[in-house]
């Protein structure tokens, strides 16, 4: 198959990032590449145009590190609680997983994290203190500890005997007019 060389201008999953030069078929590159903008051709011009576009892509991954950095230190510092149900034995009936640390980690920081970043083997099911690793960039990772208490059962109050309440009137079959 014929390729041709094109630099790209934006990040690519699985063929590059920005300011890169790669080789791609050229309907790929005639087809879909070039008329999105998310590629042009390599010329002797647009080679003097990567410096631009390396620089560019610079800045932005050097912003993008610094805000990780800044979200990995304010989870560091976050404290949470998550509430288990569980039973007399300590058995757990449900499980945190990572779409529900994600909505507590929005609810307290306002930002939204990917669940794909949070490395969570399996959903957590038993109370105590837990670390779960989140990776929030590919040089950063935050530690993400919080507490897992169960949730205490209230005691059933009892009823005076001989009352007849709603929990313990006989069920009547209803009947509909048609």
């Amino acid at each position: 198959m014929p390729s041709t060389e094109i630099i790209l201008t934006e990040n690519i999953p699985g063929l590059g990032a920005e300011a890169d030069v790669v080789k791609v078929r050229r309907g790929y590159a005639r087809n879909f590449l070039l008329p999105q903008g998310k590629a042009y051709e390599v010329t002797k011009q647009s080679l003097r145009q990567l410096d631009n576009l390396k620089a560019k892509r610079a800045a932005r991954e050097a912003a993008e590190l610094n805000e990780a950095e800044e979200l990995s230190r304010r989870i560091g510092k976050l404290k949470v609680v998550f509430t288990l149900e569980t039973g007399e034995t300590g058995k757990a009936f449900g499980s945190i997983t990572a779409q529900d640390l994600v909505k507590r980690l929005k609810n307290e920081l306002g930002n939204e994290i990917d669940r794909h970043r949070i490395v969570l083997d399996h959903p957590i099911k038993s109370t105590g203190e837990h670390e779960v690793p989140i990776k929030l960039h590919h040089d950063v990772t935050a530690k993400f500890i919080f507490q897992v208490k169960p949730a205490k059962e209230e005691a059933p109050a009892t009823e005076p005997a001989g009352e007849v309440t709603e929990k313990a009137r006989p069920y009547k079959k209803r009947t509909d007019p048609k």
